[in-house]
């Protein structure tokens, strides 16, 4: 005979009585986890009274367990759930926080995870306050917390321009990746590329404070350079390591969860829809679901720890779609009808996707930003139209509440409120020609090198 139904555990907390399958408990908490295999009463009689815990945080952690994303706005919310996250020793509650921290809540939610233990926790708001203004830091209450902060680097912008391998120019000055000297307003070569690396349509992406290249291309008959390569700040090292089984290049490129995803691409000449994850601690590549269609260079972004790339469909339809871990599946999200026009990006902010594209008739000066918002469905129009001179909006790259761009003429900093994106303070351009692609790292205290001068043209 098969199973009957799990009979649920009652849990009493603060009075209030709560429902929940002992299979969700076990396999999210390690307090349950313990408690149920221990042989207490308790277990037995399938009734658990936890006097050390409020109502809301534990209804807040079952919401999390059971796969929801409740908006937790007030501070008794947030601390109740760190309060609950450490007494549970529940992990998903512990990630959900990591990717709730905002401007608005991050000092709370620092201060809170640094009294009860949440390591991670800490470390997501501590790492976002570093980012962040100076008031942040001062609305923190803790020494620990303050402490925890001032230790901590904060991330830098960098850049790499379009290169192939030129064996015949080992000392080609352009090979170079490039960091924003905020303080000096400079641009500064910050490591030469491997000679047999190729930036040409390559997914660049950061995972854990290292950059990964893979499958860029050289030669006319765009071949596929066959191993990835790995920078780490820490040494100012590169390493290679394997590519994807399938050669691709002009694909996405993802840090997500530990992971690198190679997205679709193209091999001689064909779009792909397939996909493949690299676990670093193993060193292996493994397919994953494809995508829904083949796609190319397709925009990426991730938001409250959640995964979206951005599709091109007949009769100018943009579609998001987002890739669930858990469940090995891409799922739709959204949609939008919007003509198509030559350029496509995204950036992703809180509760937001930003999806960037050329204006109208292709006026490749200009971009128009529709923001979708993830709690509503709903899309809305940034008001006005954004100068998109040489592509800069195409490398846009958000820290905190600010988005960086960059163009050959000046990087522009814009601030992300009230609906729009407001310009907030020009920097010194990239000085070196062809596209860019763009990222943040964490360089260690004291990092320098030549300033990046413009190249003599050819």
């Amino acid at each position: 005979m098969p199973p009957g139904p799990e009979v649920p555990v009652q849990v009493w907390v603060d009075g209030q009585l709560f429902q929940a399958e002992q299979s969700l408990l076990v396999e999210h908490c390690d307090f349950f986890r313990g408690l149920f295999r221990s042989g207490m009463r308790e277990a037995r009689a399938a009734e658990v009274r936890l006097g050390a815990l409020s109502a809301s945080g534990f209804r807040t952690a079952l919401r999390v367990l059971r796969g929801e994303r409740p908006a937790l706005a007030a501070d008794d919310e947030l601390l109740q759930a760190v309060e609950c996250a450490a007494f549970l020793q529940a992990p998903a509650l512990a990630r959900f926080l990591e990717h709730s921290v905002t401007s608005d809540n991050c000092s709370l939610l620092c201060d809170a995870a640094a009294a009860f233990g949440l390591r991670d926790v800490l470390h997501s708001a501590a790492l976002f306050i570093r980012d962040g203004s100076h008031e942040l830091v001062a609305q923190l209450e803790l020494p620990e917390a303050r402490a925890y902060v001032a230790a901590l680097r904060p991330s830098t912008y960098v850049a790499v321009s379009t290169h192939t391998p030129t064996p015949g120019f080992l000392e080609d000055a352009s090979r170079t990746m490039c960091f924003l000297d905020e303080e000096e307003d400079a641009w500064r070569t910050l490591a030469a590329l491997p000679l047999e690396a190729s930036t040409l349509l390559a997914g660049v992406a950061t995972l854990g404070n290292k950059l990964y290249i893979v499958g860029g291309v050289c030669g006319a008959s765009k071949e596929v350079v066959e191993l990835g390569f790995c920078y780490d700040p820490e040494g100012g090292t590169w390493c290679e390591f394997p590519s994807p089984h399938q050669p691709r290049y002009d694909m996405a490129l993802a840090g997500f969860e530990g992971r690198l995803y190679a997205i679709g691409g193209e091999f001689q000449r064909t779009p792909m829809s397939s996909v493949e994850c690299y676990d670093p601690a193993t060193g292996c590549w493994s397919f994953v679901a494809d995508l829904p269609q083949p796609a190319t260079g397709v925009p990426c972004a991730q938001a409250r720890g959640r995964l979206f790339v951005c599709l091109w469909r007949p009769a100018d339809i943009t579609a998001v779609v987002e890739y669930v871990v858990q469940m090995d599946k891409w799922l739709p999200v959204a949609e939008l009808c919007r003509s198509q026009s030559y350029g496509h990006f995204m950036v992703a902010h809180r509760d937001s996707l930003y999806v960037v594209r050329n204006g109208p008739s292709d006026d490749f000066l200009h971009c128009a930003i529709d923001c979708l918002n993830l709690v509503t469905g709903q899309w809305t129009s940034l008001p006005g139209q954004f100068v998109n001179s040489k592509g800069a909006l195409f490398t846009s790259v958000v820290r905190g509440d600010t988005v960086y761009t960059v163009n050959r003429v000046s990087t522009l900093v814009y601030a992300i409120e009230d609906g729009t994106w407001r310009l907030l303070r020009e920097k010194a351009g990239f000085p070196r020609p062809g596209s860019l692609q763009t990222f943040l790292l964490r360089l260690p205290p004291g990092t320098t090198g030549p300033v990046a001068t413009a190249l003599p043209e050819l």
